[in-house]
């Protein structure tokens, strides 16, 4: 299932993963895990946040996707089913 991950960062947290390298290392780790058929990067509700739109072929995922952002970045993580033109095309079309 097509998901969007919204991950914020907790601004402590965040500085100091930037300081000692792992900011990086865990954003490449996601996305080498994930391949995200899309990742943005931006600042929401005043924090860094990631934004991924990647297929979770399971929900057992969630933790191996969201629980190294809860403990490295203390990040605020929220995962959501999401469609695309064609998805809602096809979903529109089942309710005739």
């Amino acid at each position: 299932m097509r998901t969007l991950l919204r991950a914020r960062m907790d601004t402590r947290a965040g500085n100091e993963a930037l300081r000692n390298g792992t900011l990086s290392k865990v954003i490449e780790e996601m996305i080498e895990r994930l391949h995200p058929e899309a990742a943005y990067f931006t600042t929401l509700d005043g924090g860094r946040t990631c934004l991924l739109v990647f297929d979770m072929e399971d929900s057992s995922q969630m933790p191996a996707v969201s629980e190294k952002l809860f403990t490295e970045m203390e990040a605020e993580v929220e995962l959501h089913p999401v469609m695309n033109a064609d998805d809602l095309k096809k979903g529109l079309a089942a309710l005739r």
